[in-house]
This record gives C-alpha cells, structure tokens and sequence, in this order.
C-alpha cells in the first residue's frame, strides 16, 4: 500500500469495524488462508507471551520475539480477527495491489477499486474513477466506503429487527450470531 493510503486506510477501517492490509500484501492472503491464519495464531501467541511473565528469558531472546511479533503485527494486525475470507474487497491502488486483486478474482470475491488513468480496469467489478495519489483523496474514498460499510451493517440490524439499544454487543457481531442461529 501506498504510504500516504495507509493511515487513512487504518483509521477508516477501524472506525466502522472492518479488517483491513495496509503495508505489504502477502501472497496468498487470501488464496493460501491455512497458512496465514497459522501466522495469525503466531501473532497472538507472540503477543500473550510477551505481556506475560518475560523473566525467563534474556534480553536477546526478548528483542527477537518482539521484532517478531511487530513484523507480524505490520502484515496481519489489520486481519488478525478475520474469521475467513471476506465478502467484498476495497482496494486504492489497483496497479500495486495487482496480487491482491488476482487473488480476490480467483476466490470470486468481487473488488472495489480506485481507478486512476494508468489503471487497467479488467479484472475489478466495480471500478471507481479517481486520483489515487493524493492523500486528501484517499482519506476521502476511505471515509466513504468506511460510512458505506457502517450504514450496511447498521440497517442489517434494524432489517433484522433487533433492538440495538438492548444490545450487549455491537451490531455486527449480533447480526453474525442472530444468523448463526438461525442456521
């Protein structure tokens, strides 16, 4: 990801509770997902392990567990929740993430993407014409898709006919457990 898209994209992913890759895209993210869910599952172990009782091991020891987990952190933090592979994909440089958006057309996972004039638009089932350079209008795209994600997830709720005042827990987990129940 480009780095003036990658803070706007976190923010904007986080605000309406979406999972998101802002740095480099992995091969096989999406194709490959027993393997990333196994370095997932090593993200957190690293993590537990380094917030509890750490005197058992040196300095050094410490120093490679953390530089590990912050790799890891850097390519999965924005994923590490994700249950499997997503419904729909967002993408803001479709000539950089040319992996990303190759994987989602084999999984058949339909892609939004931000298209600038260099940008061949095969391959994208929705394409949004735009300047993918800019930070201004990056923060823009996110914000939107970001206020389009919440508004869906948000009146699937109401559609469902849950009281959301009542609720313990936001809305998309109850929406997700509602229709696990149902099933």
């Amino acid at each position: 990801t480009k780095r003036q898209a990658q803070e706007p994209i976190a923010q904007a992913a986080r605000a309406c509770g979406q999972h998101f890759v802002n740095h480099r895209w992995l091969g096989g993210m999406l194709t490959n997902w027993k393997t990333i869910s196994q370095s997932i599952k090593r993200l957190k172990a690293l993590e537990e392990k380094l917030s509890g009782d750490v005197t058992g091991l040196t300095k050094k020891e410490r120093l490679q567990l953390t530089r590990e987990k912050d790799k890891l952190e850097l390519s999965l933090g924005g994923i590490r929740d994700m249950g499997g592979v997503p419904d729909v994909m967002f993408v803001i440089d479709a000539n950089k993430e040319d992996l990303a958006i190759k994987e989602a057309n084999v999984l058949g996972i339909p892609v939004v993407a931000i298209l600038d004039t260099n940008v061949d638009p095969s391959g994208i089932a929705f394409p949004v014409p735009g300047n993918d350079d800019a930070s201004r209008a990056v923060r823009l795209y996110c914000d939107a898709v970001a206020k389009a994600a919440s508004t869906g997830r948000n009146e699937g709720v109401v559609d469902s006919g849950a009281d959301i005042g009542a609720m313990d827990a936001p809305p998309a987990e109850a929406v997700a457990e509602e229709a696990a129940a149902e099933a």
